[in-house]
């Protein structure tokens, strides 16, 4: 089913990372416009926050069905479809002058747009020999990794100069690009025209994944398990998914082959992606909040704070693609957590006095430390995988790391609410007027207790330092997740050495 490229390899490589790239950055560039597309359409906070959700919920739920539209179709027809779809849809957001239609938008922006990350990845894998996939999955990974780095970056300076429908329009250039690319240089696949799709486990994994996603958006907005939407939504997630795996254990063509999950690197990578997800976006999620609302950084000092971070990726991914093959990948994905954890250490000791040459510091280590971990993982979860199972198997990858991230972002933003309340109870015990240092002469007078303005002033510092507390709890929680990836490693192994060959780069993941 695979085709053999017969145009350059450097032209497909282009070809399909502007596609890659436009997607990538999309799932975080459009955030720090919120506020803005707020005003625009005349939308509450509640509201505005559907732009981002609707468009999660529709790329989650449309990425399992890429393995089957690709042997249905033709995997070059349905990238071409793909770009062209997302491109029409963002000019659409561009536009879009009510909530409705923008919802709408990035909808279509979310469906189109989900293929394209793994039909990229699927594409490199089968143009570069085998002997060359922990390179071809550097280059890929410079787009999935770098994009939603630099997405607040690029987002928050497009929005600041220019207007926040550049966010959208942005995806213009790029999808012309590699709409033209992509038709000279990527070869087609052959169609299998007949094979039968499952609807009703495509339905099950649909409804499974679209209410996981919308109790994990939703939840701290509605104060999770005490609103009914989030009750019904974690009943349906749990029984829907429950059913597709029956299902698709007893049908006769099921939606996802199981024999997926008879293959030990698979399995053990999905679990890893999952807990890298968790760190990658949570990450992104924490620290601009924490530089703009309690260090009082502008929006444009964040982004460029932030944007080393996606410069240590880059280089990781260049110098770890030369690695693969000649270095255990075990020991690369090794080192790549133990520097992730070091950096979410420094972050722990982070306070309101920390400096920016501190914070590029731990952000380019992360950097470095995560673009260690994607390449070695992207190749070695699929080395021992039949080449026929690639497509479907990369859908799951993405679809895992995705998953990973919104869990993360809400586990996150859910301990960050709850220990900040905790916090600055723990703390106002201490600002009883009998304590000897909240006296007078020992206490600010803009702190006075006996003035309204004075007890306002005294409780917004608390809440300040117990946001910071919070945060920094956030950061070592996410330390130990990453720790607790290690041991995955000995359930990964190394691939058979080929006769005559060198040990053979893990494939890449779709």
């Amino acid at each position: 089913m695979t085709a053999k490229p017969t145009a350059s390899p450097f032209l497909i490589t282009c070809s399909i990372m502007l596609a890659t790239i436009m997607q990538a950055l999309d799932t975080t560039i459009a955030n720090v416009a919120l506020p803005h597309m707020q005003g625009s359409l005349s939308a509450t906070q509640d509201q505005v926050a559907w732009v981002l959700t609707s468009y999660i919920v529709a790329a989650a739920i449309m990425t399992p069905p890429t393995g089957f539209l690709s042997a249905k179709l033709g995997r070059k027809r349905l990238f071409v479809w793909s770009v062209v779809g997302f491109t029409i849809a963002s000019m659409l957001c561009g536009i879009a002058a009510t909530l409705e239609q923008m919802v709408l938008f990035r909808l279509l922006q979310g469906v189109f747009g989900a293929a394209l990350v793994p039909l990229s990845q699927s594409v490199l894998l089968d143009t570069y020999p085998k002997e060359k996939h922990g390179a071809a999955m550097a280059m890929w990974g410079v787009g999935v990794m770098v994009g939603p780095i630099l997405g607040p970056t690029l987002g928050g300076y497009l929005t600041e100069y220019y207007n926040w429908r550049w966010v959208f329009f942005i995806n213009l250039p790029f999808g012309i690009l590699a709409l033209m690319g992509i038709l000279a240089f990527v070869p087609e696949t052959e169609k299998e025209k007949d094979k039968p799709i499952d609807f009703f486990g495509f339905a099950l994994l649909g409804l499974a994944i679209g209410s996981l996603q919308m109790m994990l958006d939703r939840g701290e907005l509605l104060d999770w398990f005490s609103s009914n939407e989030i009750i019904v939504e974690t009943v349906l997630a749990g029984l829907a998914f429950y059913m597709f795996i029956v299902h698709m254990l007893t049908h006769e063509h099921p939606f996802i082959t199981p024999r997926l999950f008879k293959d030990r690197n698979l399995v053990t990578g999905l679990c890893f992606i999952f807990l890298i997800g968790i760190v990658l976006l949570a990450t992104m999620a924490l620290l601009p909040p924490f530089l703009q609302n309690l260090k009082g950084y502008p929006v444009i000092t964040v982004g460029f704070v932030l944007a080393p971070r996606g410069i240590g990726t880059m280089i990781a991914m260049m110098l770890v693609g030369k690695l693969v093959g000649k270095v255990d990948t075990r020991l690369l994905i090794l080192t790549g957590l133990l520097l992730t954890a070091y950096s979410l250490w420094q972050m722990v000791g982070f306070n309101l006095d920390t400096s920016q040459a501190d914070i590029v510091e731990s952000g380019i280590i992360q950097g470095f430390g995560l673009g260690f971990i994607f390449v070695p993982l992207s190749t070695i979860t699929f080395s021992t995988l039949d080449p026929k199972l690639r497509t479907e198997a990369a859908g799951l990858f993405s679809l895992l790391r995705n998953i990973g991230s919104s869990i993360g972002i809400s586990v996150v933003m859910a301990l960050l609410s709850q220990n900040t309340q905790i916090n600055h109870a723990d703390i106002a015990e201490h600002a009883s007027p009998y304590k000897p240092m909240m006296q007078d002469g020992f206490l600010p007078p803009a702190w006075s207790l006996d003035s309204a303005s004075g007890l306002a002033a005294l409780n917004a510092e608390v809440t300040r330092q117990a946001a910071t507390i919070a945060y920094l709890n956030d950061f070592q929680f996410m330390m130990w997740v990453t720790l607790a990836a290690v041991p995955l490693l000995i359930f990964l192994r190394r691939p058979a050495k080929p006769s005559g060959a060198p040990p053979a780069a893990a494939a890449v993941v779709d």
